[in-house]
């Protein structure tokens, strides 16, 4: 099995944990805050990682130019978009829809990688991402009221265009992080995954933590205590997240973010795994398909 796969399967193992771990301090501070987190807690072990490559591994640091600055600045402010836009379906009653169609990630990072990097992908690959899309869009509804045929009918509602909206910036981020990530290697002796990676990864997560934190201490000043106070989960959560980013900056500096998003996708299969066995919960037909379709598209292109 190639590299990048083992490493996107660990990224979405660990992802699906800080999940988890975020919906705890979700109870004791506001979203903004716990969306902090993950950038301001992790910045430190991103750093970390950075520092080891570098001084312990004896790999030598990129030289970044206005290229990796273009595509980072890009792909971090996509991120924040994308999450402030994912958050704000929530406020919706019909929130389901609308967290369905950002599920369309994938396949609109595979429109801006052939867009912005020329990147072609076979017709398996196509199809491949066109089933795992609709596996998760189909267990974004599984448990409201909507069917299937209704997901496709609100197409033109409000909040199926934020979620797609949401998706486009999903989608942005993860292929600007590919090309901050490769505009580094003709600095570099030889490429390096990890080194050039990494160093995207330190640059990234250090401008949303700039930016996030300005925006609490300008906006949301109250949140800054209810941090200060979860200090120590928020430690644990900001390693987590850092490791899985990390994570997903190799595999996306090895392969195409589309494909690396499609097998991603397995981060549901972890979720609906620990539902059943820890909190003995039991899944529906329709989840059980769309888990069905993940695993079908994450093989075929594995195996193309």
């Amino acid at each position: 099995m190639e590299t990048w796969v083992l490493i996107t399967v660990a990224a979405a193992f660990l992802q699906n944990v800080r999940s988890a771990m975020q919906k705890h301090l979700k109870g004791v501070m506001g979203t903004t805050g716990a969306t902090f987190v993950r950038f301001g807690f992790g910045l430190p072990f991103a750093v970390l990682y950075l520092f080891l490559l570098w001084q312990v591994a004896g790999r030598p640091l990129p030289l970044p130019n206005g290229t990796f600055f273009l595509w980072a600045v890009i792909g971090g402010l996509a991120q924040i978009a994308a999450t402030f836009l994912l958050v704000h379906l929530f406020s919706f009653r019909n929130f389901a829809v609308g967290t369905a169609y950002s599920r369309t990630e994938p396949a609109q990072a595979a429109v801006f990688g052939l867009i912005f990097l020329g990147e072609k992908a076979s017709q398996g690959t196509l199809v491949a991402i066109a089933i795992s899309v609709v596996g998760v869009m189909l267990i974004s509804v599984a448990r409201t009221t909507l069917s299937p045929r209704t997901l496709v009918t609100s197409v033109f509602s409000r909040t199926a265009g934020i979620g797609l909206l949401s998706g486009t910036f999903f989608g942005l981020s993860a292929v600007s992080y590919r090309s901050a990530s490769l505009a580094l290697a003709p600095s570099l002796p030889a490429p390096d995954y990890m080194m050039q990676a990494s160093y995207t990864l330190g640059f990234v997560i250090l401008l949303q933590t700039v930016i996030m934190l300005t925006w609490i201490v300008l906006r949301e000043r109250d949140e800054l205590p209810r941090i200060a106070a979860a200090w120590k989960p928020a430690f644990l959560v900001g390693f987590v997240g850092a490791s899985a980013s990390f994570g997903w900056f190799m595999a996306m500096t090895l392969q195409q973010a589309a494909v690396v998003k499609v097998v991603a996708q397995v981060e549901m299969l972890f979720t609906f795994a620990s539902s059943f066995f820890i909190f003995r919960e039991w899944i529906n037909r329709l989840e059980l398909f769309g888990c069905l379709l993940i695993v079908l598209g994450v093989v075929m292109l594995v195996l193309i």
